[in-house]
């Protein structure tokens, strides 16, 4: 297998079409669950940026550090995409319907999370952090390079962002915050990203 270094160079040293599809096919599966989560599921938005990340990137890629991993540089114009989208929509707010009578959303809930929902609680920062950590698995440096935010910023949005998700589970009484109560911090493995 071609490593993503010696596509890199063919894509920048002749404009090989076909290694930057390669990379588009090895990528495309993490950048769009990124953006799917950012975008709290919706599939279309977070595909079309993803579309938008991947024509940028190849545009750009003679601007690609040497030393930078190649998946972290597509995060960061992923996530900067985002925040691009975010921005241009942020005035096109959609009132929510009112609930049905005679609905009990906790029953929903006690059945499934809905993660979209979960995740409306923290805000755009917040969820950008959260979800490049622990379903990226990247650490807390590695979030720094993609979202050019200060490091302790990021320790902050992680934490806030974690405390708001768990008052929200403790709010709707949902099960899986009693679980976590007995061990409210996250395993060691978050404690290796600092």
């Amino acid at each position: 297998m071609i490593s993503d270094l010696e596509l890199v160079a063919r894509v920048t040293g002749s404009r090989d079409q076909a290694a930057f599809q390669t990379l588009v096919e090895r990528h495309q599966a993490a950048i769009r669950g990124f953006l799917r989560r950012l975008v709290n599921g919706d599939h279309g938005t977070a595909d079309d940026l993803a579309q938008d990340t991947f024509l940028l990137a190849y545009r750009k890629m003679h601007t690609l550090k040497s030393g930078t991993k190649l998946l972290s540089w597509l995060h960061s114009i992923a996530y900067r995409q985002f925040l691009q989208h975010t921005r241009k929509h942020a005035r096109q707010q959609v009132m929510a319907d009112p609930p049905q009578q005679g609905h009990d959303p906790r029953a929903a809930m006690e059945a499934e999370i809905d993660l979209p929902e979960l995740m409306e609680q923290v805000s755009d920062e917040e969820r950008a952090c959260l979800t490049l950590a622990y379903a990226a698995g990247m650490s807390h440096p590695e979030i720094v390079d993609v979202t050019g935010m200060p490091l302790g910023t990021v320790k902050s949005h992680i934490q806030r962002g974690k405390q708001k998700l768990k008052q929200w589970l403790n709010e709707h009484d949902h099960s899986l915050s009693k679980t976590r109560q007995s061990s409210p911090d996250l395993p060691a493995k978050e404690a290796s990203r600092a």
